[in-house]
């Protein structure tokens, strides 16, 4: 039983002492005004199902099994977000995968200021956009 606890309590404590910051939808319009790339990292399914943010990049991450490329989404990600320095914004469906990602390129590749849509495109932009 512990041996199953243990690997979620890890999860969670990276989830929880990330330090990237969750923002809103107006917080995310604000900044790509300023520059920083909107990274959609959804499958083509969920893109075609919900739409992408304007001007947001698709650089899917998980696959629709749960599988995944590292290298191929870095090689992507490089090229719109080349500063590790500069901010960069994560999007999925509801934030649970952009948590994911945000600590590994926070704690791993050494981005500096990596955000994530809180609630994703579903919850953090359908319904939370102020029009």
């Amino acid at each position: 039983m512990l041996k199953k606890i243990i690997p979620v309590l890890m999860i969670l404590q990276a989830i929880l002492l990330a330090d990237f910051v969750s923002i809103d939808a107006n917080e995310l319009k604000q900044l790509q005004k300023a520059g920083a790339p909107v990274i959609d990292i959804r499958t083509p399914g969920e893109w075609r199902e919900t739409g992408i943010i304007p001007g947001a990049h698709k650089i899917m991450f998980f696959d629709e099994r749960g599988g995944y490329n590292v290298q191929k989404f870095l090689e992507q990600l490089f090229t719109v977000a080349p500063d590790k320095s500069k901010p960069i914004i994560l999007v999925c469906r509801t934030g649970s995968r952009t948590k994911v990602v945000g600590d590994f390129l926070d704690k791993q590749i050494g981005y500096q200021h990596v955000k994530d849509l809180k609630g994703g495109i579903m919850f953090g932009w359908h319904e939370k956009l102020e029009k």
